[in-house]
């Protein structure tokens, strides 16, 4: 697929793997409307490209993302409300729908500042690591506000009560290691490992039936607020249409290399998916 240039977002590639890097340094990448127009363009185009099979979100130099742009965003949209439902309509297809459901495995890595706005993009990907260096804060209340958009939510599916409440009211910031502990992120490592341990997990994700991948994260995101007959039934259908789609025959191909090649022990490792 042919790359578009863009000055806010910026991809790059290695081995499967797009890098969508939001590119205001100088801002610590802090999102203006710029950024969620083209954020929303790269998102669709990364999730439709065949060559991609993972996406990682990240920041250029030494921050994550530090939220929206005070002045950008808010300060200069005071007297457009038409602007204001165009970039916030951008900002929630790119953050919430396109990355949440986005085809592709994701993956945030989390490498520096990361505050208020950014922690939706962050908890909208499947998975994160971060930096034991990065500063996350939910820094709304020292501004007179409380955490929009989708924050406060988010923040409350991911981590403890008690963690995501003190937070929100006492503004406080917390290093990678403590949104580790909380349940934030997955893990977290030193910056200078940071990118190799995200590349690691990805290969991980790339020996598995992509299918299957994207079928087990839309189950999971689904199912968690339906009742329990509701997820039964739901889940039996999504099983029985993975089946039917999967051009890999992975189910098939998985209990024959386990019951007659016994070349497959699950909990150890992915079926072999070259094998027939």
């Amino acid at each position: 697929m042919t790359a578009q240039e863009y000055e806010t977002v910026k991809v790059e590639r290695e081995d499967g793997v797009a890098w969508m890097i939001l590119n205001r340094p100088e801002k610590r990448n802090a999102m203006n409307p710029q950024m969620h127009y083209e954020a929303e363009q790269v998102i669709n185009q990364l999730s439709l490209d065949p060559d991609v099979q993972v996406v990682v979100l990240t920041g250029e130099g030494e921050a994550f993302c530090a939220g929206m742009d005070l002045k950008e965003y808010f300060r200069a949209l005071d007297n457009d409300p038409t602007e204001q439902i165009r970039v916030r309509w951008a900002m929630r297809n790119w953050q919430y729908f396109r990355l949440r459901m986005c085809p592709k495995p994701t993956i945030a890595a989390v490498n520096g500042w990361c505050f208020g706005g950014a922690f939706t993009p962050l908890i909208s990907c499947d998975l994160a690591i971060a930096a034991d260096e990065a500063t996350f804060g939910l820094s709304e209340v020292n501004w007179g506000i409380l955490p929009g958009g989708y924050v406060t939510r988010d923040v409350s599916m991911v981590m403890r009560y008690r963690d995501a409440l003190y937070y929100i009211v006492t503004g406080k910031t917390f290093d990678g290691k403590k949104a580790a502990d909380m349940g934030l992120v997955n893990e977290s490592v030193p910056r200078s490992e940071l990118r190799s341990a995200v590349m690691a997990l990805a290969q991980d994700l790339k020996k598995l039936n992509p299918l299957t991948l994207r079928y087990a994260k839309d189950a999971f995101k689904m199912s968690r607020d339906m009742d329990f007959e509701q997820a039964y039934d739901y889940l039996a259908a999504k099983n029985d249409q993975l089946e039917f789609r999967d051009p890999e025959r992975g189910r098939g191909k998985g209990i024959q290399q386990f019951i007659e090649d016994k070349t497959f022990r699950p909990g150890l490792g992915p079926y072999g998916r070259s094998k027939e």
